[in-house]
């Protein structure tokens, strides 16, 4: 049994994280700005903490006396908040609590980033050098959100430079989180409904049409986790789900949305996504368990989105 520290443990990704490590037989303490009374997280020894105050992150984070921590905490959507406080609060969330990992003697440490790092959206436009995006990918982020979770990615990076392999690191990129009670209904991180993303692909396509279980997430940390000691230092994984968040293949659908991307997304065949989770399958052995159509089953496409197809 590992002791896990998780910052963020009382949010929306957090609690499923936490929840699912947990189940794994893992001892957890979740960090957060208040101790949540969310059911899932009875039983998990809670700690209150302002992670942005570097002496008060410093002492919780060696008072969890944790043998692995996991970086959440974070302004989580962009745009949520001006975007100077979004740069300013998370970098400084993620140099205060990895360092205070690395001073309390942590010995692994992972952070979560974001695949919104490559930058698609750009308002001047955007293309990749290929289709799937992968780790290689040059990041190209274009929003102070983006461009804060590069930094953290970076951090890792000059830990690892400062500590050697001493401390094992790496980050991961979780494509658009699906909560398990998302799939029953619950409003989505962007307001619309699991249903109303696929049927309207304009909702999913800022995304391009990426997503991943919450419930697969706790699985790849713990994989993650446990191969640490014996994969490169500060290696970096995206973790998404085997397929697209769409009814129809995203060499049909990438074209209307991503300018210029009919040759690139072409071999994106049925059911493929665009963001490739091989590295995790080759380096951790993970494989998600959580498809949308085995969530949801076949659903009839709304009324709507019926006709907006047959257009």
């Amino acid at each position: 049994m590992t002791r896990i520290a998780v910052t963020g443990g009382a949010g929306r990704l957090g609690r499923s994280l936490v929840t699912g490590l947990a189940a794994a037989g893992h001892e957890l303490v979740s960090l957060d700005r208040a101790a949540s009374e969310a059911p899932e997280l009875t039983g998990i020894h809670q700690i209150a903490v302002d992670l942005t105050d570097p002496d008060a992150a410093a002492r919780a984070i060696a008072e969890a006396r944790a043998d692995a921590l996991v970086h959440l905490a974070a302004i989580a959507v962009p745009f949520s908040a001006p975007e100077d406080v979004i740069l300013r609060t998370n970098a400084t969330l993620a140099l205060n609590v990895l360092a205070a990992g690395v001073a309390a003697g942590i010995e692994r440490i992972v952070t979560a980033s974001s695949p919104t790092v490559l930058g698609y959206g750009a308002p001047a436009g955007w293309l990749p050098d290929r289709f799937p995006l992968d780790e290689r990918t040059t990041p190209k982020p274009w929003n102070a959100y983006g461009l804060s979770k590069l930094l953290a990615e970076q951090t890792i990076a000059m830990l690892a430079r400062q500590t050697g392999d001493a401390t094992r690191f790496a980050a991961f990129r979780p494509c658009y989180v699906i909560a398990p009670e998302e799939w029953a209904g619950a409003p989505t991180q962007q307001g619309h409904t699991v249903r109303e993303r696929l049927d309207d692909p304009a909702l999913s396509a800022p995304a391009l049409f990426n997503y991943v279980d919450a419930r697969d997430v706790a699985t790849f940390v713990d994989a993650l986790l446990a191969a640490l000691p014996g994969i490169p230092n500060a290696e970096v994984f995206f973790v998404g789900a085997d397929d697209a968040l769409a009814r129809r293949p995203l060499a049909e659908l990438l074209p209307q949305f991503v300018p210029g991307s009919e040759q690139l997304s072409a071999g994106l065949t049925g059911t493929a996504p665009a963001f490739s989770n091989a590295k995790a399958r080759r380096l951790l052995g993970w494989r998600p368990k959580h498809t949308w159509r085995g969530e949801l089953g076949a659903l009839p496409l709304s009324e709507p989105a019926r006709k907006d197809v047959l257009a």
